[in-house]
């Protein structure tokens, strides 16, 4: 017989690569150069021993070389087949098929009557809530009313009410609304004590034995001795100088009566 013989495979991948290299006139090395791919490689890929060639790289490498030498794989499907590598799928499983079918029908009717409880029975929800705001709304909030104080002298500026009298002296508080001066004085031989109050600027401290309390400007300070307020009454712009006792009460001064004019002495006149 001519020819081939007869049961003889045909002519490979490689076979066909190696035929377009040597019709292009390249060398394995000058190949191997532009592929950056040993010369061992490209002979096992030529004489289609691929169990000389990586596992899982054989369709990369004459994938590659293939579209350096310009061949058309697509031309040799029937070789290309026979290349190790090739992903062999799995006949259909009727069973699996209908299995996925039924998992598939119960998704949709699931989301369809999640989509039907969120449009019909979300509607009365909603309705019924709104009926509740509404009734709510009608409802009065509770009055608040604020705690009485525990003692019953509130100090200005303190959270905390503190004793108005104790041993350490009498508790006196000031408040300025603008600037003012303001002097303490105590009458058992201790310094006076002077402070220059600014607006909403609070001073508070104890003062010992009796003592005298002088403003400037009279009208923009607010002054509590011993837990109570002092109605001082003056004016912006006045001063005013007020004295307490050891227990914080304020010395009024005695009032004094208007001087009465006075009368010639009654001289008796003589009979003529």
């Amino acid at each position: 017989m001519s020819g081939e013989a007869q049961g003889a495979p045909p002519p490979g991948i490689g076979e066909a690569l190696r035929k377009a290299r040597l019709e292009q006139g390249i060398s394995l090395y000058a190949l191997g150069f532009d592929l950056n791919i040993s010369v061992r490689i490209l002979e096992a890929v030529e004489a289609d021993a691929w169990e000389k060639v990586p596992p899982g790289r054989e369709r990369p490498y004459a994938r590659q070389i293939a579209e350096r030498l310009g061949v058309d794989l697509e031309a040799l499907s029937e070789p290309w087949s026979r290349l190790p590598g090739a992903m062999e799928q799995e006949p259909p499983d009727p069973r699996r098929e209908r299995l996925e079918r039924v998992l598939m029908g119960g998704l949709t009717a699931a989301t369809i009557l999640l989509v039907l409880w969120l449009v019909v029975p979300g509607r009365s929800l909603r309705r019924e809530r709104r009926e509740e705001l509404t009734a709510a709304d009608r409802t009065p909030p509770p009055r608040w009313t604020p705690a009485s104080p525990a003692g019953p002298y509130p100090v200005v500026g303190e959270v905390l009410p503190e004793a108005p009298v104790n041993e350490e002296g009498v508790l006196v508080a000031l408040r300025a609304l603008d600037t003012c001066v303001v002097t303490i004085a105590q009458e058992q031989g201790q310094p006076p004590q002077a402070r220059v109050l600014r607006i909403s600027d609070p001073w508070q401290l104890r003062v010992k034995g009796p003592f005298s309390v002088a403003i400037d400007n009279a009208g923009v300070a607010v002054l509590d001795v011993a837990g109570r307020r002092i109605r001082h009454g003056g004016a912006v712009g006045e001063a005013w100088t007020g004295k307490f006792t050891g227990t914080g009460e304020l010395i009024v001064p005695e009032a004094v009566p208007p001087n009465r004019p006075s009368t010639p002495p009654e001289t008796d006149q003589e009979e003529e």
